[in-house]
């Protein structure tokens, strides 16, 4: 999935340097003159990273930034500032945004952090795609499997758990097989290190 440095601001010299400097460095970028025009384009498969003035004419970076969040968005928000809006900003970072940067802004300090928010984004993105292939594979679990799979990831002896689930050693094995094979997993620890990074896994 290719990654965009977003740019939003209502000065049309400053989209076009931001554009320039990035594409200069190799991000690619899409600019717009509006709060607005972005919130009408923004999609959730948009991937990258925001550049986003906070004063603005009707809809400010500061009220776009809401309705995002709103909407679900996680891209990461670097806020472009004046010196009179740094207490605003100030704030915004307590409400999840990325980073702030004052105008007249450093080139390199700039792209630098903008390098840095496209990463985050990027982490962010694998780690969701692999929670979904973790969920999905327990969704293809039976109950009984559930059953098991919470009792081996407790530290139970296929004996203790066949005593709770009053059922065969036999039969706990072979649903101990099933599972290890549908979570594509050897060892009970390596189990326990696929669930784990699907914390939201439906309950047995």
């Amino acid at each position: 999935m290719t990654q965009f440095a977003y740019i939003v601001d209502d000065d049309e010299a400053i989209r076009d340097s931001l554009s320039w400097l990035m594409q200069s460095r190799g991000i690619s970028c899409k600019t717009f003159p509006s709060a607005e025009s972005f919130l009408e384009a923004w999609g959730a498969t948009f991937a990258g990273c925001i550049l986003l003035d906070i004063r603005m004419g009707e809809m400010s970076g500061n009220e776009l930034f809401d309705r995002l969040v709103e909407r679900g968005c996680q891209l990461p928000v670097i806020f472009l500032t004046g010196h009179g809006d740094v207490p605003l900003a100030v704030s915004t970072l307590k409400n999840g945004a990325f980073d702030f940067v004052e105008k007249p802004f450093n080139d390199n300090l700039l792209v630098d952090r903008v390098l840095e928010a496209l990463k985050l984004d990027e982490e962010r993105r694998r780690a969701a795609a692999s929670a979904d292939s973790v969920n999905r594979r327990l969704a293809q679990l039976t109950p009984r499997e559930r059953q098991v799979m919470e009792r081996i990831l407790a530290g139970k002896l296929n004996k203790v758990i066949a005593d709770e689930l009053k059922v065969c050693m036999r039969t706990v094995e072979v649903h101990r097989a099933s599972l290890f094979e549908k979570m594509g997993v050897k060892t009970a620890v390596e189990l326990a290190q696929v669930v784990a990074s699907a914390p939201g896994r439906p309950a047995p």
